[in-house]
């Protein structure tokens, strides 16, 4: 973990999930984001002692695993508040409904780790309870009722509402809930003027209109490919494996809920849009196109 000053009270620590520090006074800060477990929360106390700070608060700007980790550590050890949003305060107060809902039933044990089931910790809702030098903005499509934190300096933290190129060079997919609103995140994107943007899984840049670009051409060639492969009368496993296979990918139990959640989005999404529709046959749902 690297600190980096990107303004008069703004920071940031390099990690494979970004942590955003806010400060407050000459003493206080605020931390956006935990990381993805208690052995990274305690790697953030070190670095925020070292540097002779205490945390007085944690935003998380959304419950998943890899963003609220190193809550539980933090909070029990500085007895700071934590802020979210709506659903996502329910989320990262009841951690077992992320691997819950991924699965769509209770998960089994090898799907209760670290990755995908945090430890809880007691959050406050957001609203009313932001410091000065502080604002959150709406960044919905990649899970219920994800936030952005803007802070003084002009600097934007953005969640997961945008992906490095490596990750999609790599992975082809990220997690996406919301196809329509993610691909509207975007959209709103290219309407910010920030000295600095920050996304959570990318490096921090100045100008992020390639990146919205590519993760916008990305959506669509998935949905070309489900779309494509739907002209036959297809199951939602059956498209599951065509993705893996199209892009080579290994299945493994966290990639068959997250990637298959993913494809369940896309599928919604053709089916609002009138472009695929289901039936069930044989006592299986089947997927077709739309002619």
């Amino acid at each position: 973990m690297e600190l980096v000053k990107v303004g008069e009270k703004t920071y940031y620590i390099k990690n494979a999930t970004n942590i955003g520090i806010f400060k407050f006074d000459d003493t206080n800060v605020y931390l956006i984001d935990t990381g993805n477990d208690k052995d990274a929360g305690k790697k953030i106390l070190k670095i925020i002692d070292e540097q002779g700070w205490k945390i007085k608060g944690i935003i998380n700007t959304h419950s998943n695993a890899d963003h609220i980790g190193g809550n539980k550590v933090i909070q029990d050890r500085t007895n700071c508040t934590i802020l979210a949003h709506n659903m996502e305060k329910a989320f990262t107060e009841f951690p077992i409904l992320e691997p819950s809902f991924l699965y769509g039933g209770y998960p089994f044990k090898d799907l209760r780790n670290k990755f995908l089931l945090a430890k809880e910790s007691v959050v406050l809702p957001i609203e009313n309870n932001l410091p000065n030098g502080l604002e959150y903005f709406f960044l919905k499509g990649h899970f219920f009722d994800m936030i952005g934190i803007k802070t003084s300096d002009n600097v934007y933290f953005l969640a997961d509402s945008i992906f490095s190129e490596e990750t999609i060079k790599k992975y082809h997919l990220f997690f996406v809930y919301d196809v329509r609103e993610f691909l509207n995140t975007l959209d709103y994107l290219k309407t910010l003027n920030g000295k600095m943007y920050i996304p959570s899984h990318s490096e921090a840049t100045s100008d992020i209109s390639a990146l919205i670009e590519l993760n916008k051409h990305k959506i669509q060639e998935v949905m070309d490919k489900i779309y494509n492969i739907c002209a036959k009368e297809i199951t939602f496993e059956e498209i599951l494996k065509y993705i893996f296979d199209e892009y080579n990918l290994i299945m493994n139990v966290n990639q068959y809920v997250l990637v298959g959640s993913t494809i369940k989005s896309y599928l919604a999404y053709l089916a609002d849009e009138n472009k695929v529709i289901y039936e069930f046959k044989d006592n299986k749902m089947i997927w077709k196109r739309i002619n």
